[in-house]
């Protein structure tokens, strides 16, 4: 491989914002912060418009912030350990909880808000899918920052390139790689927020619970099929039949569930 003159630098930006004696303030944590709250404003101006005003009341939206944070990391932190090292469970537990570390699954934070969007509006009396439409115009937010913090903790970097744009990580060898998680932050966050709260507008969206649901899981999963082809794979994972990675395999039923919702007769 040939290294371009343009190569990048990653830039030197520590992981801990302070530290007070063993508490340290780190921009992951942060990150997850910043993102929840931001999508929680934007829940609260969206429930005012159509075609979500009248859905939730502004109380409702606040009791499901708690429920929400809690699936994002209890969720996201055990589908890590389930999908991405189970080892931890029996080689050290005391791991799974240490989030502040990193390792955190989107799929696991998925599979976690289905399981609280589905409790809450059982208990609320609310439409499931129409609820599921609210939060798929949110959750870019929520994973635009994630990524950020990836790219912050030189985590889930790319496979070696010689694009210029490509960037020598931190412990990951001299030689660039693709900034995978800025191409994540891209598309997850600013892509799919865009279309999704674009698309919300459209009249079949507006008339069809579920659909801009299903237009983010089948858009979600394309963006991150693609990115998945240039960003390195878990070295104690690998490659699926030496063609897909883990990452991937789990995102198909995201795809197979996006084109279920698009497709389905109301």
């Amino acid at each position: 491989m040939i290294l371009s003159s343009l190569t990048l630098a990653f830039p030197t930006i520590d992981p801990i914002i302070t530290q007070i004696g063993p508490l340290a303030i780190r921009w992951y944590g942060v990150a997850y912060v910043v993102g929840i709250l931001l999508g929680w404003k934007w829940m609260r101006y969206l429930s005012q418009h159509p075609p979500f005003k009248g859905l939730l009341t502004q109380e409702q939206i606040d009791q499901f912030l708690t429920f929400a944070i809690l699936s994002i990391v209890i969720g996201g932190r055990f589908g890590y350990v389930l999908f991405y090292s189970p080892e931890l469970i029996w080689n050290e537990p005391l791991r799974i909880v240490q989030t502040w570390t990193g390792g955190m699954s989107f799929h696991g934070g998925f599979l976690g808000m289905i399981v609280a969007s589905w409790w809450f509006t059982k208990k609320h009396t609310l439409s499931f899918l129409r609820f599921t439409d609210i939060l798929v115009c949110v959750a870019p937010i929520g994973l635009f920052f994630g990524r950020i913090a990836n790219f912050i903790n030189a985590e889930l970097f790319g496979r070696t390139t010689d694009v210029p744009w490509g960037m020598v990580f931190p412990d990951a060898g001299p030689l660039p790689r693709h900034p995978s998680q800025l191409y994540e932050a891209f598309l997850e966050g600013i892509v799919l927020f865009v279309l999704c709260n674009l698309l919300i507008r459209n009249v079949i969206f507006k008339k069809a619970p579920g659909k801009i649901s299903g237009v983010f899981l089948l858009a979600y999963g394309i963006c991150r099929t693609l990115v998945e082809c240039v960003r390195e794979p878990d070295g104690h994972l690998g490659y699926f039949l030496e063609i897909l990675t883990w990452g991937q395999i789990l995102t198909i039923p995201m795809i197979m569930g996006g084109l279920f919702l698009l497709f389905r007769k109301p």
